[in-house]
């Protein structure tokens, strides 16, 4: 069995906190759309969620905490993802105020 090294423990541990953040923005885009009669999709919180957790494992698995294309495509498609649905609930949220 290989070691873990240091940085793929620390790297595989920030995304559990980042994870537990997306899921809380989940349950609050779920709670509004329940109280609002309003759609907004909250469960595709859950993509932003793979794309993160796919990239921290291509990160720990080459022992890497930057530079490879794959790892920052992953990381920036979940991040365009997170912040398109994170500018719609905002939108959906204070339209009216």
């Amino acid at each position: 069995m290989a070691a873990i090294s240091v940085s793929q423990l620390l790297t595989l541990y920030t995304w559990f906190p980042l994870a537990a953040l997306l899921v809380f923005l989940l349950l609050i885009a779920r709670f509004y759309q329940k109280s609002s009669s309003e759609i907004t999709y909250y469960r595709l919180y859950i993509v932003p969620i793979i794309f993160f957790g796919a990239s921290t494992v291509r990160y720990a698995s080459i022992n890497q905490l930057a530079g490879d294309v794959l790892g920052d495509l992953l990381m920036g498609t979940g991040g365009l993802f997170l912040v398109l649905l994170s500018v719609y609930l905002l939108h959906l949220m204070t339209r009216n105020r």
